[in-house]
């Protein structure tokens, strides 16, 4: 059998932003994952789901087809991460086998809380990373962030793609989105092997180490929210206010590289200025866009934080969720927690975490 794993990830800042190409979100992987596990089958398959047990689906072979007994599923992310991954194991020579597919998620509570963590994201890798061990296909850290995003963005179909990057590559990083419509017809001229091999226009993904000083906490609201849908409805807005848009797209970069710089600095006091400036820019994109990025309960969580010396502010597309708080280890944050609880904010209490290459390499 084989077992792998992709972690969960939160936006720290460049929210909206990085949805356009080129530009800058830095995005942290965290220490909760979604576990993939595969093992080779005779003639049924089956993709099994423990959040999903009375959804799991079977499946058989006909040719390279895969041919399922029920196909009304909530596992589309997964299924777009199998056809690709088969799609480029074909590429490679491979034969298809039936295999039993199983995925376990602890992204979401064990009662069904939703705490916005990319599970969707962390499912498309942790399916791709299975399936290339299974077929012994060569995978590097390049290869399958493109892969998944390939896979994922033909579900979602709009989003930065940051969360896969996060799941693929771990730690902190400094993402710039690459150029989607490029890719769009790339996908009609260029085989999988070949696109994977390509530089991708305008994508950087680099790793960011934090201050020693650096502590993140996380605090989660109890509502979830959608992205796609929030993302959606500042698309909307931006052609009509575009002066407003394009000048939030050039300040969201400008603030961005700033962070970065505090980063490559150690620099705590220059990375919370420029998330409390980001802040400022995601609730000036709210006003002028009519989305409720930050919620009545996310301001409160965000207020406590700043008086207990913290910098905070939203995390992802807003709307609920979670907000993301960057402290000096210094400070003990006893009474911001207690304050959290007495307004009905959970504290998450999850790190960061680090990929390996080794997890993902087959070599």
């Amino acid at each position: 059998m084989i077992t792998v794993k992709a972690p969960g990830k939160l936006y720290i800042a460049g929210e909206y932003a990085v949805v356009e190409s080129g530009f800058p979100a830095i995005i942290v992987a965290l220490n909760q994952f979604v576990t993939a596990t595969i093992s080779p089958s005779d003639t049924v398959g089956s993709i099994v789901s423990k959040q999903y047990q009375e959804n799991s689906i079977y499946w058989r072979r006909q040719g390279d087809a895969m041919v399922f007994d029920n196909r009304d599923n909530p596992f589309h992310y997964i299924l777009s991460a199998i056809s690709l991954t088969e799609s480029y194991a074909r590429e490679a020579g491979r034969e298809l086998g039936v295999y039993h597919l199983g995925i376990n998620s602890e992204l979401d509570s064990a009662d069904g809380k939703k705490y916005g963590l990319g599970s969707s994201a962390a499912v498309t890798v942790a399916t791709i990373k299975a399936l290339c061990q299974f077929y012994k296909l060569p995978m590097d850290k390049s290869k399958l962030f493109k892969l998944a995003a390939i896979a994922h963005l033909s579900v979602q179909g709009n989003g930065s793609l940051g969360d896969i990057a996060a799941s693929v590559y771990g730690g902190w990083i400094a993402y710039h989105s690459f150029d989607r419509q490029w890719l769009q017809v790339q996908r009609q001229n260029c085989s999988l092997t070949e696109l994977l091999a390509m530089p991708w226009p305008d994508l950087k993904i680099e790793l960011l180490t934090p201050p020693a000083d650096l502590r993140l906490m996380i605090g989660w609201t109890g509502s979830p929210a959608s992205t796609s849908h929030l993302v959606d409805k500042v698309a909307m807005v931006k052609a009509k206010q575009r002066a407003e848009y394009q000048t939030f797209l050039q300040e969201s970069k400008a603030c961005l590289r700033r962070m970065v710089q505090g980063f490559h600095a150690g620099d705590l006091q220059q990375i919370q200025a420029e998330l409390r400036h980001n802040r400022q820019l995601l609730q000036d994109l709210g006003a002028f866009s009519h989305v409720t990025i930050e919620t009545p309960i996310l301001k409160k969580m965000i207020t406590i934080a700043e008086a207990a010396g913290a910098a905070a502010k939203t995390s992802g597309a807003g709307g609920g969720d979670c907000g993301i708080v960057l402290i000096d280890q210094a400070i003990k944050p006893t009474t911001m927690l207690k304050q959290w609880a007495q307004e009905g904010i959970e504290r998450l209490n999850l790190n960061v975490h680090t990929v390996s290459d080794q997890s993902i390499s087959n070599v």
